[in-house]
């Protein structure tokens, strides 16, 4: 977990927010240049090598759409030309270029240019043409339409590789994954930089990036020249309710009036495409269902909650649309124009459309947009052009410059490189099976290998292949809980319910949407560290342990956070009611949540689990901060929960801002770091002063700090006196809880207790070993041969 606080600065207009040192700057230090003919390479880190060719020398130093600054401290190195070549040499890389030579692929490329490094004591050589074989992937811009991992093959390359190497190809007559070709940025509109077309459209653009197995170091240094994932507002980490139906403003209300009614918490209310007047674009409200939009989204405000709008933005603006005249006539079209054509390409389009049109919707009280674009891939007018990657960073930065009070976001499908720093991703329109669940956690985790660390799916899938499956929509909750984005959706379908509480599963339903509110300070910290270090709150589990090629092969597992392992179920329960689920743990010792026990790693094992049980795994030693109960999370609560898993000293952090401005970009935030040191019969553990500021913060906060897997306390003590009255200890579920009330946030607050040491024993109704641990994770040299082994989860304790 990232444990250094750093001072931000605001950033250019570029991309609303810094890179490097704060200011994008797409113009590298002319130290890193080396020119040889019509070949540029630029270092900018001591795995990464810039390589440009352009018949006309004119090479590229304007940002582009994947690639924002360049402007990083110039590594050491050496270049030098020796007996026809040029060489360039960092403490990482060795380049070789045949000097007067192209760069194309061909038979004897490798005598042109090579680059070798070392990967794991063997030498790897990379040439232009070699085929990126072992390519880690990306993702994808859809999965409309995927059944079981149908849309694999369509994933992208991503910017790791088992092979050690990946590039980034900013060619410009490369294409990107949907047929697109990158663009320069160069002039702004209203503080929104413009697509530019390149200065050579024959030349090549190459980013080498040779990190080895060093995944993270590659997303860190990535990061650094493609710009940050942005931090999401934090209602965006709660739950969304969505549904393609014809809802009308009555059933809108009924449907939050419910939900309170049922308890169940609620951040974001979507509004698919039937707010509009009928067909498939629309901007004007249909008053037929909702006939009072502003009143609508001012009651959902009282109830705490967001709202977004569904956009099909393709049709362009019709005459029977508000506002078409003064669109029509700001374009300059004859008064006998019926529609304006959607041309965002176009300065002029874009002010006039949004503001008539997205101005007035947003000052009535539409929160953020959801941009449902399923039309042509390329721009009619500009050879190339992205539709998608140029619809993301519009509204984005629209949102950016002319709501500055507000976190920038939106609700939009993958574009290509660039696209993380416009969060949030659609996954798209997929089939309800459980294969199709089975490939999500895949498909989510793999995307940070290009840091689209944030995507949304259609929790219970969108189309529906038979009657309602409540087993299915629960597994599906369950493993939402685990990921990016919380929200259910589904087509209009007779047979397609999403409300929870009309299922007979219903009250598991509801444990998992509370469960993930539970740990939203976890996720929103860990939310935070993707924005610190390019790595996404999913990530693969080979980040961890890339030299084991387990990682690999266990692809439905994947760490949730720096500290959590999830292993969701992904598979209908068997006649005993119970779904097996084959289980990988790495080295380390490991807290089963679901079984309540310490665990050795670095084994594999098959388990069961009943509909009440979702398999995930906190790394022993672990702090994990989390929310009380809540309703949504418009308001911080007044309390912090903190859990402190056994088995080794450990550190913990809660990241804090205000939660929905873009202050945190000037260093308007706080963290707290937490600390547990174990020593035989005796556990301490530390809250360190907060460290930072961000407005409204609180002065004092109450604590409830939860040691799970404690033996029986001997004695508690709270800042070195006796905690009279401020603890209980649950004997059944081996837990000690202490809570501290109004303690000053700017102090440090020790909490310890004393007990005498036992031995845990891990019995398992699964075929697997079981390990035992004593409370500091050590294993128990001398367990008694007396210890009682049960199969139902519950583990005992033995007692010498």
């Amino acid at each position: 977990m990232l444990l250094l606080m750093m001072l931000f600065v605001p950033s250019l207009p570029l991309t609303g927010q810094e890179t490097y040192d704060g200011i994008p700057d797409p113009m590298a230090d002319t130290a890193a240049f080396v020119r040889s003919g019509h070949v540029r390479f630029t270092i900018l880190t001591p795995r990464m090598i810039r390589i440009q060719y352009s018949s006309r020398d004119r090479f590229e130093d304007r940002a582009t759409f994947a690639v924002i600054n360049r402007r990083l401290p110039v590594p050491a190195f050496t270049s030098e030309e020796r007996d026809g070549y040029l060489y360039i040499t960092t403490e990482a890389l060795t380049l070789r270029y045949r000097i007067g030579s192209t760069l194309a692929a061909s038979t004897n490329a490798h005598e042109n240019l090579r680059i070798d490094f070392d990967l794991n004591g063997r030498n790897v050589t990379w040439y232009p043409g070699r085929d990126d074989a072992f390519n880690l992937k990306g993702t994808a811009r859809t999965l409309d339409g995927d059944i079981g991992d149908t849309h694999r093959p369509k994933m992208e390359n991503g910017l790791l590789s088992r092979d050690g190497w990946a590039i980034i190809d900013e060619s410009p007559r490369a294409t990107r994954g949907d047929g697109s070709t990158t663009f320069a940025f160069d002039e702004e509109v209203d503080g929104i930089p413009w697509w530019a077309e390149p200065v050579d459209k024959a030349a090549t653009d190459w980013y080498f990036m040779g990190y080895g197995h060093d995944y993270k170091g590659a997303l860190q240094d990535y990061v650094k020249i493609a710009g940050r994932q942005p931090l999401p507002p934090l209602y965006m980490l709660g739950y969304w309710y969505s549904k393609y139906q014809r809802y009308s403003q009555s059933d809108f209300t009924s449907l939050v009036t419910e939900m309170k009614r049922n308890n169940i918490p609620l951040d974001v209310m979507i509004m698919d495409m039937d707010w509009h007047l009928d067909g498939w674009t629309g901007w004007t409200w249909n008053k037929q269902l909702i006939p009072n939009p502003q009143w609508l989204l001012a009651w959902m405000h009282r109830q705490g909650l967001k709202v977004a709008l569904n956009l099909h933005p393709a049709d362009g603006v019709g005459s029977h649309e508000d506002h078409f005249a003064e669109i029509r006539d700001d374009l300059g079209m004859p008064a006998t124009a019926t529609s304006v054509p959607w041309q965002l390409e176009r300065p002029e389009f874009y002010k006039s459309f949004f503001s008539h049109i997205i101005r007035e919707r947003e000052k009535e009280g539409v929160d953020f947009w959801w941009i449902d674009w399923q039309q042509d891939l390329i721009n009619k007018s500009v050879k190339g052009l992205s539709e998608t990657f140029w619809l993301n960073h519009v509204f984005y930065n629209d949102m950016r410059t002319q709501r500055p009070d507000l976190r920038p976001v939106i609700f939009h499908r993958w574009g290509g490189l660039g696209s993380h720093r416009y969060p949030i991703g659609f996954s798209g329109d997929t089939f309800a099976t459980f294969g199709t669940l089975a490939f999500e956690p895949y498909f989510t985790a793999t995307a940070s290998n290009v840091c689209f660390g944030y995507w949304g799916h259609d929790l219970g899938g969108h189309l529906q292949v038979s009657d309602p499956n409540g087993e299915l929509y629960l597994r599906w909750l369950q493993y939402g809980v685990f990921s990016p984005i919380f929200r259910t959706h589904g087509a209009s379908q007779a047979n397609n319910e999403r409300r929870i509480w009309k299922y007979r599963e219903f009250p598991l339903m509801l444990e998992a949407v509370k469960l993930r509110y539970r740990l939203t300070p976890y996720i929103y910290t860990s939310a935070h560290e993707a924005f610190e270090t390019g790595v996404s709150i999913c990530r693969p589990l080979y980040y961890e342990y890339p030299e084991d090629n387990r990682s690999y092969s266990n692809e439905s597992e994947y760490f949730f956070g720096p500290d959590m392992l999830v292993a969701p179920v992904c598979s209908a329960v068997a006649g005993d009611g119970y779904a097996t689920r084959d289980i990988w743990l790495p080295e380390g010792v490991w807290y089963d949540v679901c079984r309540g026990e310490l665990v050795e790693g670095d084994v594999e094992y098959t388990d069961r689990y009943g509909l009440d049980e979702i398999p995930y795994f906190v790394r022993a030693g672990s702090i994990v901060p989390c929310y009380p109960a809540m309703d949504n999370l418009k308001e911080s609560p007044a309390s912090i929960v903190l859990n402190v898993y056994p088995g080794t000293d450990g550190l913990g952090e809660l990241y804090e801002d205000d939660g929905d401005s873009q202050g945190y970009l000037k260093g308007e935030s706080a963290t707290t770091l937490f600390t547990q040191q174990r020593t035989p019969g005796r556990v301490e553990f530390t809250i360190l002063p907060r460290v930072g500021a961000y407005p409204a913060m609180p002065d004092q906060r109450t604590w409830q700090v939860t040691f799970i897997g404690a033996a029986a306390p001997l004695s508690v003590t709270v800042n070195d006196a006796e905690a009279e009255g401020q603890w209980q200890y649950d004997e059944a579920a081996q837990c000690l809880t202490v809570n501290i009330e109004k303690a000053p946030c700017d102090m440090p607050t020790t909490v310890a207790f004393t007990y005498t040491p036992t031995s845990i024993v891990v019995p398992y109704a699964a075929p697997r070993s079981a390990a035992r641990y004593n409370l500091l994770g050590q294993p128990d040299a001398h367990p008694s041969p007396e210890g009682i082994y049960i199969t139902n989860g519950t583990k005992q304790i033995e007692r010498p």
